[in-house]
């Protein structure tokens, strides 16, 4: 049986970090400790490029063109989207998840997805950093991984082909 795992060394890869500006109090942790994990796994801050991006909405698309040019082994998308007294939150949350996830269907380039949907300022700080971890850091992870395992199966099919 053959068994496909990521492993969690970042050497020798390269990121790009989509990360929106509105919600900067949230974002800048999320964006740390995104940079944080990838250092700590051995990755170079010369190969992470951050590209900030107005809000959350322009994340799918910053993303997209960042997975196009093929300079990078994963993307990680970061930003915060607060509901608020409207339905906007609910087309905001909706438009970024499915346009971050359509990124990596449409370009074979693994996208991580740190875009956090709290009720309130505080609950997106919690998960910026405090008592719920920094969810940063769990999308550059996951972001990792995801490069190791698409490493892995691009040397499985190369072997049959």
């Amino acid at each position: 049986m053959k068994i496909i795992e990521g492993q969690l060394t970042a050497q020798h890869c390269s990121f790009g970090i989509v990360v929106s500006r509105f919600n900067r109090i949230v974002t800048k942790n999320l964006l740390d400790g995104a940079v944080d994990c990838l250092c700590r796994h051995g990755a170079r801050e010369q190969d992470i490029t951050v590209v900030h991006c107005p809000g959350a909405f322009e994340i799918p698309q910053t993303a997209l063109q960042l997975a196009k040019s093929r300079k990078h082994d994963a993307i990680i998308c970061l930003g915060c989207i607060i509901r608020g007294e409207t339905p906007h939150f609910e087309q905001i949350a909706s438009h970024v998840t499915r346009g971050v996830g359509q990124v990596a269907l449409d370009t074979g380039v693994p996208v991580a997805f740190g875009v956090l949907t709290t009720e309130n300022l505080e609950q997106a700080l919690e998960r910026a950093g405090s008592k719920a971890g920094n969810k940063g850091w769990d999308a550059a992870l996951s972001a990792i991984e995801l490069v190791q395992v698409a490493k892995q199966l691009a040397e499985r099919k190369g072997a049959k082909d």
